[in-house]
């Protein structure tokens, strides 16, 4: 795929299968940290030394083909306008880190960007792998096959008592970082979600936004993930974040019957409310959109509205972010422009639905 393929559509292949408790859980994500033996982490290597990592994973990976995931692109970070970086990490493909500040920083992307494995951002390799719905076990299955494919050609630092040396000390060991986005309107507008935010800290666990750390939860995203790498084997960190999930889950769907048995009314009113917004506004700010957008997901997911399938909004969330709006525009714009922009594509779109 050229780079054109991957910043011209704002769903990404992977995202159009819809895995289980898609209604709730919207993709799964394993994150492994690796690092080369006997060479300095990023943050103190020279740019000689990072030019030579990417240049070995640019002649033992790129435009490789690997067994589960087909033919693999690079794409280096010096070659990418501003705008080309922005849109690969609100696809979640790269980080902000790695388009902002990474020397030396590359990524790795498979063709239907299941796959993406960065280069040079915190440590010299970060092996994601990213499905839809509820399915730790399968990302964590074909992030460590890549990461046995990588281990073939090259020597990972790893000490025996430690585990995986990493350059954040929070990752030593096995180097896996394991989270779900969620959506969770209800546990939200019951206000039952501040209440269970600090049991899950309790159990080693984080919630963040939707860019992960330091980002803000806009409609209602959450990031649930593990905190320690150190002492646990991978199944076990797995297994405790699916147990929270299974539980949030349960959470959810309870507050979601207990405003349809209390507030139907009330909850209908709001999830028309903003599909109207939606359908009619002329200018919207990037966050009432996503909290609009957030409603009307909820009144698909709970037969609220029927006419509109889900995964349209999915596409509208990830499109209206301000580096999609001035990628099909093809030029910068200011933020009054984007706001009309984010409006027109959200009308134009709604429309085609009610069309079809």
């Amino acid at each position: 795929m050229s780079l054109e393929s991957f910043i011209s559509q704002a769903v990404s292949p992977w995202m159009k299968n819809e895995g289980p408790d898609s209604d709730i859980v919207i993709s799964s994500r394993v994150r492994l940290a690796r690092n080369l033996q006997n060479v300095p982490f990023p943050i103190l290597a020279t740019e000689e030394q990072l030019r030579s990592i990417q240049n070995q994973v640019e002649q033992k990976y790129a435009n490789h083909s690997h067994r589960q995931f087909g033919q693999l692109e690079l794409l280096k970070m010096n070659n990418l306008k501003e705008n080309e970086k922005r849109v690969l990490v609100e696809k979640h493909l790269i980080s902000p880190n790695l388009a902002n500040s990474a020397k030396e920083g590359a990524v790795l992307l498979s063709e239907d960007e299941s796959l993406s494995v960065m280069i040079n951002e915190e440590d010299h390799f970060r092996i994601q792998c990213l499905l839809s719905g509820f399915q730790l076990d399968e990302v964590l299955k074909f992030a460590n096959s890549m990461d046995d494919w990588m281990e073939e050609k090259l020597d990972f630092g790893f000490d025996e008592g430690r585990g995986y040396l990493t350059s954040c000390p929070t990752n030593v060991g096995t180097g896996l970082r394991s989270s779900v986005m969620m959506h969770l309107p209800a546990l939200v507008l019951t206000k039952n979600l501040n209440r269970i935010l600090p049991a899950i800290n309790q159990l080693g666990l984080v919630v963040r936004g939707i860019y992960g750390e330091g980002s803000e939860a806009l409609g209602n995203l959450f990031q649930i993930s593990n905190q320690t790498t150190l002492g646990k084997s991978e199944k076990d960190i797995v297994e405790d974040l699916r147990s929270v999930v299974k539980q949030l889950i349960q959470h959810e769907r309870a507050a979601r019957d207990l405003l349809s048995e209390e507030s139907q009314t009330q909850l209908e009113d709001r999830i028309y409310r903003s599909y109207g917004i939606l359908s009619y506004s002329r200018s919207m700010e990037s966050k009432e959109a996503m909290q609009r957008l957030s409603d009307v997901r909820l009144g698909i997911d709970m037969g609220v509205i029927k006419d509109v399938n889900g995964n349209i909004l999915n596409e509208l969330m990830i499109l209206t972010q301000p580096g999609f709006l001035q990628q099909y525009a093809g030029e910068q714009l200011g933020t009054s422009q984007r706001d009309e922009r984010r409006a027109a594509i959200i009308r134009e779109r709604l429309k085609l639905e009610e069309d079809i």
